[in-house]
């Protein structure tokens, strides 16, 4: 398997990939093309592909505000789960984003998805307890 950086034009494989792997996105919103292919581009973010034998399993987005680095959309395609590729992706990502200098690295994952939780968890993430989190959005599917 391989680790490879997304690339201006690979949105439809994200999207792809993304919907088979039963995670939602917002399409109108901030995972609309042009705002994927816009934030490529810069220096803060990296969305990271496993290739395996040719086909993309799996995807993966880092990002950091130059203080903390988030791991964000993990995605793996239900045949190629339990296998450790999300492992793979979050350690590349956590790479990337050392590289980048950041030591504090944070995700967050929705409260139905317990499988997600405990992936980080052996990964050596510590839930940290007494946070609240609160957005504010311009408008709903954004």
């Amino acid at each position: 398997m391989n680790i490879i950086p997304y690339k201006p034009g690979d949105y439809a494989l994200l999207t792809k990939l993304w919907g088979e792997a039963g995670l939602p996105y917002k399409s109108e919103g901030r995972d609309s093309k042009e705002k994927i292919e816009k934030e490529v581009k810069l220096n803060c973010n990296r969305f990271l592909f496993a290739v395996l034998d040719g086909k993309y399993v799996g995807a993966v987005l880092a990002t950091h505000d130059g203080r903390k680095g988030w791991i964000n959309r993990v995605a793996v395609l239900p045949e190629f789960q339990r296998r450790g590729i999300a492992r793979k992706l979050v350690e590349a990502a956590e790479q990337w984003l050392d590289d980048q200098q950041i030591g504090i690295v944070a995700c967050m994952i929705e409260g139905y998805n317990d499988e997600s939780f405990e992936v980080f968890r052996k990964l050596g993430y510590i839930p940290f307890e007494g946070m609240r989190y609160l957005t504010k959005r311009k408008f709903p599917g954004i």
